[in-house]
């Protein structure tokens, strides 16, 4: 019988849950705040991983500043992640900002003021067609 999943997403969903659970109970820099993680980029060879985070900034705080904080803790959470999972190499983290979330939000105000648009334009054009009758 054929695997449904190969052995790097597995991995990939298991080191998605550790990290959540790692940066909610472990982490405490002040910089980070409120972290999600919208996924895990993991080599074939499983020793380098690409975590796409969201933040939820409070104040004055940046995605940047955030993103930083987390770059600078990666040591520390990944020998978390050594002794949370049985792995035999345990990947180099590199977290990075995840984008899709803003783009979906700019695209969907883009199909909605086209949608407005049209609209006023579909209206203008029946008020015309009634005054001309």
């Amino acid at each position: 019988m054929a695997k449904e999943y190969s052995r790097s997403s597995r991995v990939s969903q298991q080191i998605q849950k550790e990290l959540a659970r790692i940066l909610q109970q472990e982490v405490k820099d002040p910089r980070i705040g409120m972290v999600t993680i919208s996924g895990v980029d993991l080599s074939r060879d499983l020793a380098c991983a690409k975590v796409f985070v969201t933040f939820l900034t409070i104040g004055s705080q940046t995605n940047e500043e955030s993103l930083e904080g987390l770059n600078w803790a990666s040591g520390y959470i990944r020998r978390l992640l050594g002794k949370a999972m049985s792995l035999r190499i345990v990947p180099e983290i590199r977290f990075c900002f995840d984008e899709t979330l803003t783009e979906g939000l700019r695209i969907s105000e883009l199909v909605s003021g086209a949608v407005r648009t049209d609209k006023l334009k579909f209206d203008a054009t029946d008020r015309v067609e009634e005054s001309d009758e």
